[in-house]
């Protein structure tokens, strides 16, 4: 019988029809796709409901008065009259804007540039900048609820360590006039820390040929920070205005475990808290509060996104 050859086939056809056809994706299985689901929805869910749904359900309470008691059906919807008692009968509203917007310009001039002086040092790799970063950064982990007790160490009228040095018997926590400033530096205190922490890791990014460019045309080191890297670290700074904005809205723990925001600290946090949890219980004005501070809260934050929006449009 004559042996009939087979043709050669040439290399690589096996390969080729075994390869799945091109243009088709590879499909996710059931439990590939029961995960990817869940990944979504879950977090979704849970910023729906831990966020979203109690702010829209603040701005609906603000637009009536209800003290928390029996059911929804007792509100008296009052339209715009919180808002218009807020800004014209409340006594403790100004005093709170301008205790918020000091807070603001002392988080701003003292330990934002304390903190970003003290990132530019630590950069430089000298001697002990792991145990320094660790120090600074200690105060950052601690609550500030914990801050204000630990700084009571030092201002005790009684016992505290300033008193007990100068001599003195200032009630720090406690008179009017200067407590605001004693809780400020309390909050500075922590504040540095995180703001060095970021302006560390902006600096380790920023490339080293913009320093050895600036250094060949004899620029020294200050004048390349403000003049090279600086400009360069644009979104950094833009996250930090930012920050700095929303820890000046949102001061709250450390003036209500001092005085629960009276007698010279008044925040508008606090006021929120008084209203809707103190003595008062009026959800309604307390939700009005708390709708001023979230609506300021997002004038910041929309210019922050513009922002970096724009940049990627750029990019």
């Amino acid at each position: 019988m004559a042996h009939i050859d087979e043709a050669p086939q040439p290399a690589g056809t096996t390969e080729r029809a075994s390869a799945p056809p091109r243009g088709r994706e590879k499909k996710l299985g059931a439990r590939d796709r029961f995960t990817v689901i869940m990944m979504v929805t879950v977090p979704l869910l849970l910023v729906l409901a831990l966020v979203w749904v109690p702010a829209l359900l603040s701005v609906v309470l603000s637009f009536g008065k209800w003290n928390g008691f029996g059911d929804l059906d007792t509100i008296e919807w009052v339209g715009v009259q919180n808002y218009h008692d807020i800004v014209t009968i409340y006594p403790a509203f100004w005093p709170a804007i301008q205790h918020n917007l000091i807070w603001l310009v002392f988080l701003f001039l003292v330990p934002t540039v304390l903190g970003m002086l003290i990132a530019v040092l630590l950069d430089r790799e000298v001697r002990g900048s792991r145990f320094y970063q660790t120090a600074f950064y200690m105060p950052v982990v601690l609550s500030v609820a914990l801050i204000g007790f630990i700084w009571q160490l030092f201002y005790s009228r009684d016992q505290g360590l300033i008193n007990e040095v100068f001599g003195s018997q200032v009630d720090w926590y406690g008179d009017p006039d200067i407590n605001l400033w004693a809780v400020l530096v309390a909050t500075g205190w922590r504040h540095t820390g995180y703001i060095m922490l970021i302006y560390l890791a902006g600096l380790k990014s920023v490339d080293a040929s913009l320093r050895e460019a600036a250094a060949v045309d004899g620029a020294g080191e200050v004048k390349t920070f403000f003049h090279v890297i600086f400009p360069v670290m644009r979104p950094i700074n833009m996250i930090v205005i930012v920050i700095v904005v929303i820890e000046s809205l949102r001061a709250f723990d450390i003036v209500w475990v001092i005085n629960k925001g009276r007698n010279g600290l008044e925040v508008i946090g606090a006021l929120v808290a008084q209203n809707v949890i103190g003595e008062a219980t009026r959800y309604g004005f307390g939700s009005a509060l708390a709708v001023i501070m979230m609506l300021i809260s997002s004038v910041f934050i929309a210019i922050y996104l513009r922002n970096v929006f724009r940049e990627e449009r750029r990019g």
